[in-house]
């Protein structure tokens, strides 16, 4: 008669830990992480690192990815990036990067992989007018963390590690600014990684949208950029994460080297200028409908979802949560749907 060992007797996750100790000397090892806001028994099969990934893809946040714009509202094309690819090319770049480097690949697809939880419906124009409505303000990568930590699950939370919330949090870089000027710190070498990657595949990817949606051609691309990194969205990214491999071998940081920077500073810049600033005029009906969506709900929060209200600090935390984990197309038909109030409130 064959033996059969239990899941515990088979030592999986052990070995999987112990595998983990000829990573770089600046990579975090799962089993020295700072651990969970509630301990818990750790998996019999995945490190700790591994579990909060599975957490996070099982969350309805993540689902509702694939139905969020990433600049282009409401697209007519099928190959348009949604929250949801954009995620995705963000886990694939950085995960290269980290195999490369040596760094914890399962901390990084974590991270990358929860970045984007709390993006509004309608991209960066619904972000920018929640900010604008709500008076503590509103960021994004604050809300993906508010996510793990409190409104997935019922209201408990996925309950991460340290390491992952930290890189979820800390992984955004807005405004024109150099790509590594005042990006602030992160705790961990991975969450780096995945700050570097999430501008990696959004320049690469925003300018395949625009060319797709006819605001500029490829020829429109500042020529300096395109000599030092390349003409096709491929070469550019390789040239890229080549680069930040490169530069950052047996380092304590994660960085491209001062002449691929200025070459993706170009892109990134030309990006702001002749791009976004576009998209942002587009979205005008988007920021219309969470105005719209803000304002019913805060004049009748007995409306809310009774979850949204039960996980909040105040009435008005709830409205903010409600809208933002709204995906476009639902943003839309409930505002079709309360358009009766807005007519009734102008008359």
């Amino acid at each position: 008669m064959v033996k059969r060992l239990n899941i515990d007797q088979l030592n999986i996750r052990r070995k999987s830990e112990a595998r983990e100790e000829g990573l770089s000397p600046f990579a975090v090892k799962s089993r020295l992480s700072q651990g969970r806001v509630v301990p818990e028994e750790p998996c019999p099969i995945r490190t700790a690192f591994q579990r909060d990934r599975d957490r996070i893809i099982h969350t309805k946040a993540f689902r509702r990815l694939k139905h969020k714009t990433q600049v282009f509202i409401a697209p007519l094309g099928d190959h348009y990036v949604t929250r949801l690819t954009h995620t995705l090319e963000v886990s694939q770049i950085a995960r290269t990067i980290a195999r490369a480097l040596n760094l914890n690949e399962d901390l990084v697809e974590a991270a990358t992989l929860g970045h984007d939880l709390g993006h509004t419906p309608f991209g960066h124009a619904g972000e920018e007018v929640l900010n604008e409505l709500y008076h503590r303000g509103f960021h994004h990568n604050l809300q993906s963390l508010r996510i793990v930590d409190v409104l997935e699950n019922d209201g408990i939370g996925l309950n991460l590690t340290w390491e992952v919330r930290d890189g979820i949090v800390n992984h955004s870089k807005s405004g024109l600014t150099s790509l590594q000027q005042d990006w602030g710190k992160v705790g961990t070498v991975e969450g780096e990684v995945c700050r570097i990657a999430d501008v990696v595949a959004y320049i690469n990817h925003d300018i395949g949208d625009a060319v797709r949606a006819g605001v500029i051609n490829e020829g429109d691309l500042p020529a300096d950029a395109v000599d030092v990194l390349g003409g096709s969205n491929s070469s550019r990214i390789n040239a890229m994460v080549c680069d930040i491999i490169e530069n950052s071998w047996e380092r304590p940081a994660i960085a491209m080297s001062p002449y691929i920077l200025a070459a993706t500073d170009t892109l990134r810049k030309f990006l702001f200028q002749r791009v976004y600033h576009l998209a942002r005029k587009d979205a005008e009906t988007g920021r219309e409908v969470v105005c719209r969506l803000y304002e019913y709900f805060k004049a009748n929060q007995d409306k809310l979802p009774r979850e949204y209200l039960l996980h909040s600090e105040e009435a008005e935390q709830g409205v903010v949560d409600y809208i933002a984990g709204m995906t476009d197309q639902f943003a839309l038909r409930l505002a079709g749907e309360l358009k009766p109030f807005f007519i009734a409130r102008s008359t």
